[in-house]
Parts: structure tokens; sequence; C-alpha cells
């Protein structure tokens, strides 16, 4: 009998674990000794974390990430096919959201292997609950376009969607150039669409401020440094 893939959120911020993962979470993970990581260091930080007892050097741990090739990650699955529980973690947030891990889950969900996915934050999530957005009809982009024009067009693209099909716009930056990004959408977006920027979600600088085009070109906002999630919606 093949072996169950848990799915283990990661916290997205510098909070106490207690406040984000449920008890559930950790009492799972004790007894789990085969893990599949974005990255290892990480990961035995984040286990450390869980339960300052965990025998790290019982653990195996594959990596995921840019530079694992198709049949490495087809292998990981082995010890799941062998009757081992195994455990998904990400870098931060969930597992499979935004995230490597859909490609270990979708080779689970081929070959049948139980997939469970456990309960913890997502930014993409808790962004859009506090945004005030509509959140019956969503779409997550990922990155936009690093090259200034390219991204000037999928702004007003998102835009245009999110007026003629009444839908919200998520999407995220590396921290250095979230300033470019909001220079930009201030400049290209409509006065009215509405702008949300969320960052340090669940941690003890954590804000989520919604505004017009034309009010964020009054609000002075320091974002270089700080993990964001953007979201526009129309006004």
């Amino acid at each position: 009998m093949a072996g169950v893939l848990y799915l283990f959120p990661v916290n997205v911020s510098d909070s106490p674990l207690e406040q984000v993962l449920p008890d559930y979470n950790r009492l799972l993970l004790n007894n789990i000794r085969t893990f599949i990581v974005e990255d290892i260091r990480t990961a035995r930080r984040f286990l450390k974390k869980c339960e300052p007892t965990f025998d790290i050097d019982a653990c195996t741990f594959y990596p995921l990430n840019k530079h694992s090739t198709p049949e490495q990650i087809a292998s990981y699955l082995t010890p799941l096919l062998e009757g081992k529980d195994m455990g998904l973690l990400s870098e931060a947030g969930c597992p499979a959201v935004a995230d490597p891990g859909a490609d270990i889950v979708s080779i689970a969900q081929q070959k049948r292997i139980k997939v469970v996915p456990l309960v913890g934050p997502s930014s993409i999530l808790l962004a859009l609950m506090g945004s005030g957005f509509n959140g019956q009809r969503f779409a997550f982009e990922g990155y936009l376009p690093v090259e200034k024009e390219e991204r000037i067009k999928a702004l007003k693209r998102l835009e245009q969607r999110s007026w003629s099909e009444d839908t919200t716009y998520i999407f995220i930056e590396t921290p250095y150039r979230n300033t470019k990004l909001m220079d930009d959408m201030v400049a290209t977006l409509r006065p009215q669409t509405r702008v949300c920027v969320a960052y340090d979600l669940t941690g003890p600088d954590e804000s989520i401020i919604t505004l017009t085009t034309s009010q964020w070109k009054k609000q002075q906002q320091e974002l270089s440094k700080k993990p964001c999630i953007f979201l526009i919606y129309k006004g």
C-alpha cells in the first residue's frame, strides 16, 4: 500500500508558528522523516522550529527547484510507492500554490497516491481576504514582465479585464522591483481603479491598504525591501 503525500504549509513571516499553523500539522510532521523541499537548509530550520527535539539527522530531503530534472522529480516519489508517508514543504506559504511543488502533486495524482493538503497561511488568499475586492472571481498572475514596456501592457490588459469581467487580479514582484511596479501602476491605471498592497502578512508589520490609483499618487510607501502582494480591481 502506497504512503500518503502530505502538503505542509510553512509560515510566511517571522510570527510564532502557533499563530499560523495548527497543532495537528506539527503532530503529523513528527511522524515523517522523508521530505521534498525547495531548500534543505530552510526546511531543516522550519522543522526544528516546529519541534526542537526533531531528529533532523534521521531525515531524507529531496531538493525541488529549478535545477531538478523531470527524471529526478519522478524518482522522488519512490518512498511513497514503498509505503512511506512523505511531506512536501514550500519555501514559504502553501505547497503547490505559486510553487514548484505542483509538479510533485501532479505526478502523485497520476500514480493514484493519496494527497492530503493541510491548513496554513497563503499570502495570496490572505491579501484577497483583506483587500475588499471580489472574492467570487479572481486570478493569480504570478510575476508580471520585467521589461517596463511589457509590464505596462500587462497592467493595462489586466485592468481592462477586471473592469469588463468583474475580476480581481493578484500578482507579486521581487522586493527590489516593488517600487518600480508601484510607479508603473500609478502612472498607467485609471484613476478610479482600486489597488491593494499587502506586505508582511501574519507578521508584526503587517499592512493591507486599498486605495484608488489617484489616492495612491498621494500616498508615500517604502516597499523596496518588503515581500508584497499586489491586487487590482475595477473602481
